[in-house]
């Protein structure tokens, strides 16, 4: 069979503002039609369909189209495994109809560990392929909370309970392979963040769990897994040396951050149940470009981007001698009567002579939210030997609410 890993769509996302609709409605274009041109078998997305748990109704119109449109050959199946980003009852809520497509949704953790292990029969209608489907588990589905218990109590019990969860999800399809006339490979599915994995400046990843990221290792998977298809970390990597443990990364940059990263899908291909791998790279639907010097330097690159018509979205970076003011009104006379768009202004030369400790051009992009809290507490003067317990108890409100699932009632 062959199996296409991919993850993190963030369907729905906007960047500065700038949503990003037209885009993924690009890459998804592009994947159907990869699938189709490879005549692909399986396709796995391992989490973060959509950015957030309510998605609009131009983002879930993409996903459903591309779903029609994927699930057109017979012999074709998908998994989809909801990732933190996601609401696990909206993407369960038509999985009984997606059946009928072969289309496999499993948004939450909540049932038997059977219940996430998925067989998938080949033409001949024999098994070929046992999938364990498991979605980001949530800190309800894995740990129980004690009164007294330190964040390293927590953070133990997070990475114990998501052992233990693999453990008998993986025992289920050991149990099922067992009955088979012949032994099928078992890719499992995850999302979830995994010691030494890569990240980038502002690719939006989120802390999974109270306390810190609970960055789980490679040792937790049972080693009855053939391939693990990962989704969360946003940069396409192996896992501790492992080509059979990867990551597919998005699809998409997230960020100005990501605008020079390859970004790929994963081909996985079994030859007497070993897999092979074959990245392929996904085209870049929309250039981004981070501009930086003084205004010789960034007016330059501009006309050079308007020469070749470029509809490039712009973050500027002004490092110029002067403090240039009107920055802003001479950009957007650069670019007036182009497709170039300007949606990001970072003047370093203000920055650096802001008297204030929150800086006269800062604004709450440039934070992440953790650091808007920290700063809360210095505003208010919090004693800083408090400050451990204040964010411990931050981070369990933040955790709560994000895994809060608003569409459920």
């Amino acid at each position: 069979m062959k199996i296409l890993h991919t993850s993190d769509w963030h369907l729905g996302r906007a960047l500065y503002g700038r949503k990003r609709y037209e885009e993924g409605e690009a890459f998804l274009n592009w994947l159907a039609g990869l699938i189709e041109e490879k005549d692909i078998d399986v396709l796995l997305v391992a989490g973060d369909i959509f950015d957030n748990s309510t998605p609009s109704n131009r983002a879930q119109e993409l996903y459903y189209q591309f779903l029609c449109r994927t699930a057109a050959a017979a012999h074709r199946q998908v998994v989809i495994i909801a990732g933190n980003h996601d609401s696990p009852s909206f993407l369960n809520a038509p999985r009984e109809l997606l059946k009928f497509l072969n289309v496999h949704v499993v948004g939450d953790a909540s049932g038997p560990p059977a219940g996430e292990v998925i067989v998938l029969n080949g033409a001949d209608q024999e098994p070929r392929l046992i999938v364990c489907a498991i979605p980001y588990l949530r800190d309800r589905d894995i740990r129980t909370t004690e009164a007294g218990e330190s964040v390293a109590d927590k953070e133990r019990k997070i990475i114990e309970g998501i052992r233990t969860h693999y453990r008998r999800v993986c025992e289920a399809a050991e149990e099922q392979c067992a009955l088979m006339k012949n032994p099928v490979p078992i890719i499992a599915m995850g999302h979830l963040f995994t010691a030494g994995g890569q990240t980038m400046d502002g690719d939006g990843v989120r802390e999974l769990y109270i306390g810190a990221l609970a960055q789980v290792g490679a040792d937790i998977f049972p080693g009855s897994i053939d391939y693990l298809a990962l989704g969360h970390l946003h940069v396409p990597q192996a896992v501790d040396g492992s080509e059979f443990i990867r990551y597919s990364g998005s699809p998409l940059p997230i960020g100005f951050g990501e605008a020079d990263q390859e970004k790929m899908v994963v081909l996985i291909e079994f030859a007497e149940n070993k897999p092979r791998i074959t990245n392929i790279p996904t085209p870049r639907f929309q250039e981004l470009r981070t501009l930086t010097g003084d205004w010789l330097t960034i007016s330059g690159k501009i006309e050079e981007l308007k020469s070749r018509r470029s509809r490039a979205w712009l973050e500027i970076v002004y490092e110029g001698d002067e403090v240039a003011g009107s920055l802003r009104g001479q950009l957007d006379e650069a670019v007036a009567g182009t497709g170039i768009e300007i949606l990001r202004i970072r003047n370093n030369r203000i920055l650096e002579r802001a008297l204030s400790r929150i800086d006269e051009g800062e604004t709450l992009d440039d934070l992440d939210a953790t650091e808007v809290f920290r700063r809360c507490l210095a505003a208010h003067e919090v004693p800083e030997d408090q400050h451990p317990a204040f964010l411990e108890a931050y981070r369990e409100v933040v955790v709560s609410l994000q895994e809060a699932d608003p569409r459920a009632e």
